[in-house]
């Protein structure tokens, strides 16, 4: 009965330390890890509005205004005071 315990015993520290010893991998990975997924969120984010962006341009203005041919004339500088 004794090394049934014994084996109990040594079964549940191996479990616990490698929960600690992955704990603690995992913790320090943490920053690399989002670092990663969030270039690509950002890369998956650019294909998707580049893709969507001329079309909605061309919805919202069909064509370009004109430029004025001439322009009016100076406008002056207010005076100072003293």
């Amino acid at each position: 009965m004794q090394k049934v315990f014994n084996v109990l015993s040594v079964t549940g520290f191996v479990l616990s330390a490698g929960m600690v010893a992955g704990s603690v991998m995992l913790y320090s990975r943490i920053p690399s890890i989002t670092k990663h997924y969030m270039s690509e969120l950002q890369t998956e984010l650019t294909k998707v509005v580049t893709d969507m962006v001329p079309g909605k341009i061309d919805d919202v203005m069909p064509e370009l205004p004109e430029l004025p041919t001439s322009t009016g004339p100076a406008i002056e500088t207010p005076k100072l005071p003293f």
